[in-house]
């Protein structure tokens, strides 16, 4: 049965309670979801892990700003975006969660509340809490509370598509683009049944302008394009790929008769299909190094001594 503290040190005392019969933990974080604190003129805010994304992003555009993440679900609360290291477009232009966390609270499972980053209280030495805990998926403790940087929230946005049949074109576009002296918000691809295109997004004040001027298709009202970028990430297979590789992969994912969304510039790739084997013969998974496996074990037995915490 799921335990729903709100406090940190109720979370704190379930996750000890839990290592000390054995585990595994079963904590709620629902009724913690307070924005803790909001400094617009600093752009930084404090969230409780329980907070909706949706809500916080409504909450910060009252004062003209965002918090760019823009995961599938926004309706993810900001512990499990953590968690998971969730992002999407916007990865392109702000980074993903770890560029934008500057603190952290963690419940660890000796009961104790460890903060690093922005208001220190109590520090576990040697260790980048907010950096560690990110795509951690609740193994090295359970957060708790978060301080986040935020950014302006642009006045429009628009994009160029560059919609073609061709692979070889599409990967020719992407390189272009990414290495072009434009400001793209986000730089996306997408490709099924032989047919794809490459998604550019200009945001600010001239971003239909600037959009015109790059070339290709020009949508003012985009939301729906990039709602279906992010949606085509969920339940689909994640994979690496270098930015001249985009060309085989499409061809491969018309083999397998499937789709694929990712960030052009950043080689990542989201593939949805019923059979991934012809995927996988040509981008097969790739295995961390043994030494990473090691010091990855190390941590989690550093924060985990009772193994109460499950991957």
């Amino acid at each position: 049965m799921a335990v729903a503290p709100t406090t940190y040190d109720e979370a704190a005392d379930a996750l000890r309670a839990a290592a000390e019969r054995g585990g595994p933990a079963g904590i709620s974080l629902a009724g913690l979801d307070r924005i803790v604190r909001h400094d617009a003129g600093d752009l930084t805010a404090v969230l409780q892990a329980g907070v909706r994304l949706s809500a916080a992003q409504e909450a910060f555009a009252r004062d003209g700003q965002m918090l760019a993440l823009d995961p599938p679900d926004p309706d993810a609360t900001i512990g499990e975006i953590v968690s998971a290291a969730e992002s999407g477009p916007l990865r392109h232009r702000y980074g993903g969660v770890r560029d934008l966390l500057i603190g952290v609270a963690i419940a660890l499972t000796d009961g104790t509340v460890a903060r690093s980053g922005g208001r220190v209280i109590k520090n576990v030495a040697g260790y980048d809490l907010a950096k560690l805990v990110t795509g951690s998926r609740g193994t090295l403790g359970v957060v708790l509370e978060v301080a986040v940087r935020l950014h302006p929230l642009p006045r429009s946005r628009a994009t160029a598509v560059f919609a073609t049949a061709d692979s070889v074109e599409l990967g020719r576009t992407v390189n272009a683009l990414s290495h072009a002296p434009l400001e793209l918000e986000a730089l996306d691809v997408r490709w099924a049944e032989g047919r794809g295109a490459v998604l550019a997004r200009f945001a600010g004040s001239c971003a239909a302008a600037r959009a015109h001027r790059a070339g290709g298709e020009v949508l003012e009202n985009d939301e729906e394009l990039w709602a279906a970028q992010r949606s085509g990430q969920a339940g689909a297979r994640k994979l690496s790929l270098l930015q001249t590789e985009w060309p085989r992969l499409c061809r491969a994912v018309d083999e397998a008769g499937g789709s694929l969304v990712g960030r052009g510039a950043l080689g990542l790739a989201w593939v949805a299909a019923d059979d991934t084997s012809p995927v996988r013969a040509e981008f097969p998974p790739r295995e961390p190094p043994a030494a990473q496996r090691a010091l990855e074990e190390r941590l989690r037995a550093r924060f985990d001594v009772h193994g109460a915490l499950v991957a």
